[in-house]
């Protein structure tokens, strides 16, 4: 800081260049540093369809309903929880679209339906959707007209 001494009184001037060459600095440091920071977020890239696509793969949905009395539906067909992870995996090996909706009584509760949530992503499942009894089929038009 300067002081000049006038016949008007006292004057002072700020030099402000060590403020710069201090923010410039700073600036720099973290230009470099910003790049080298690890991120944890998963970054879910789409994948390209198998090449060899089989003629027999249908684009119809996939839905597993659960009952109150515990027992499993694959599209209508009961089925085991170990049946039910093979048909899956197997399904889901030869198709490009990996959806799937899992329907259950809302009265049903939540580890059960996890249970199934598990089976679905170990079979290879990439997005379910939830659904509770009384919700229109997703190949209705209702569901179609909402998706236009």
């Amino acid at each position: 800081m300067a002081m000049q001494v006038n016949k008007k009184g006292v004057k002072s001037d700020i030099n402000i260049t060590p403020y710069i060459d201090i923010l410039l600095v700073l600036l720099i440091i973290f230009m470099v540093a910003a790049p080298l920071q690890q991120h944890d977020h998963p970054v879910r890239v789409p994948q390209p369809p198998p090449e060899e696509q089989p003629e027999d793969a249908k684009p119809d949905h996939i839905i597993v309903e659960m009952n109150l009395d515990g027992t499993v539906m694959l599209n209508s067909k009961p089925v085991t929880l170990p049946e039910l992870e093979e048909m899956l995996t197997q399904v889901f090996a030869r198709r490009a679209v990996k959806n799937m909706f899992i329907r259950a009584d809302a009265n049903i509760s939540y580890g059960n339906v996890f249970v199934l949530l598990d089976i679905a992503k170990r079979a290879g499942v990439g997005d379910i959707a939830l659904l509770s009894k009384g919700t229109p089929d997703p190949t209705s038009k209702e569901i179609a007209q909402i998706n236009e």
